[in-house]
């Protein structure tokens, strides 16, 4: 197990890589504890879970939204908690979301902590402490930063991820790599039959360097005024695809990243070869990404980005395997590079 500590000013989070999630046991508080969960964890797991209350939700993107925080509040009002609760998501992304935006709001704040079950969650979405919920389709736009007091990273679970999700997940270690750790990319090019294969040792060692990565990213910048905004790569094109083609977020993260690189081959920020291997990268692990978004509906979808600021977007460039940097550019300039490369 890696022990991983992400320090902010007003917290500490412990990631535990490769610890066993039944562990959580000894992690919890004396006191109340309020289980959320999603139906298929809970019908993999649930007989093993810790005999607390459990809220389940409705797996998938669509438990994100206010009502269901609502449902949540009222359901915990009924069990009689107060502010001293513990909630503890044991899920992926949506449910780590959902679970720590409920923390941030529930009497003004309640403790909690996270069992990370998909891959996407353990080198993403689960650490970093950013919550959030959907506006009808705008991603994210409700939310909070409130950082976990621990996440379990069981890479055990992964066995049981179905081969969406786990190469989802994938697209986004992909994406540390390119940003901050070119040691990923080097294991992800000379042990593909291991990764696919999910290899229990390879993945803990894959998850720690992610989390590692991320963690001095956001001790430097927990809320994303500055550095932190280098882990949106891809992500500016990759939200439009993902909510114009309705393709699961680690693919329309694969997408974003391509045309990212190609943005910075344009920019001559990096070169031929590198541009090559990156794609050659995303071709062995299967992400062929297609770009059916008109450059029109770009525009639209951009404009409720978080990462926009008037007429200006912080749009992530690479500068090498390892190496990113956020550049200030305007809307038009970006679609229009997208309306050119769709050409191609």
């Amino acid at each position: 197990m890696q022990r991983i500590i992400i320090e902010t000013p007003d917290s500490l989070s412990a990631i535990l890589v490769g610890a066993r999630w039944e562990a959580v046991t000894k992690l919890l508080p004396q006191g109340d504890v309020v289980i959320v969960t999603d139906a298929n964890l809970f019908n993999l797991y649930g007989n093993r879970f810790p005999r607390f209350p459990v809220l389940k939700l409705k797996p998938g993107e669509d438990s994100k939204k206010l009502p269901v925080i609502q449902k949540l509040t009222t359901e915990m009002l009924r069990l009689g908690f107060d502010r001293t609760v513990f909630i503890l998501a044991i899920g992926g992304g949506v449910v780590c979301d959902v679970a720590g935006f409920l923390a941030s709001v529930y009497m003004r704040g309640v403790r909690c902590g996270y069992i990370s079950t998909s891959l996407l969650a353990q080198v993403d979405a689960s650490t970093g402490g950013k919550t959030g919920v959907n506006l009808g389709r705008i991603k994210n736009v409700i939310g909070t930063f409130r950082q976990p007091e621990f996440v379990i990273c069981d890479t055990t679970m992964l066995r049981t991820l179905p081969d969406t999700e786990y190469m989802s997940g994938l697209a986004e270690l992909i994406k540390t790599g390119l940003i901050g750790d070119r040691s990923i990319i080097d294991i992800l090019e000379n042990n593909q039959a291991a990764v696919l294969g999910r290899d229990r040792e390879l993945l803990t060692d894959l998850v720690a360097r992610s989390v590692r990565f991320k963690a001095s990213v956001v001790a430097k910048d927990e809320k994303e005024g500055g550095i932190r905004r280098i882990l949106n790569f891809g992500h500016t094109f990759g939200h439009a695809i993902e909510l114009h083609q309705s393709v699961p977020h680690g693919f329309a993260v694969a997408a974003g990243m391509e045309i990212a690189a190609r943005f910075s081959l344009e920019k001559k920020y990096i070169g031929v070869k590198v541009y090559d291997r990156i794609i050659r990268l995303l071709r062995q692990y299967g992400f062929h990404g297609e770009f059916k978004v008109t450059p029109r509906r770009v525009r639209e979808l951009i404009s409720h980005d978080k990462k926009k600021s008037g007429d200006m977007i912080s749009f992530v460039f690479l500068k090498g395997i390892g190496k990113a940097e956020v550049k200030k550019l305007p809307v038009d300039e970006i679609v229009g590079f997208y309306s050119n490369f769709r050409d191609l």
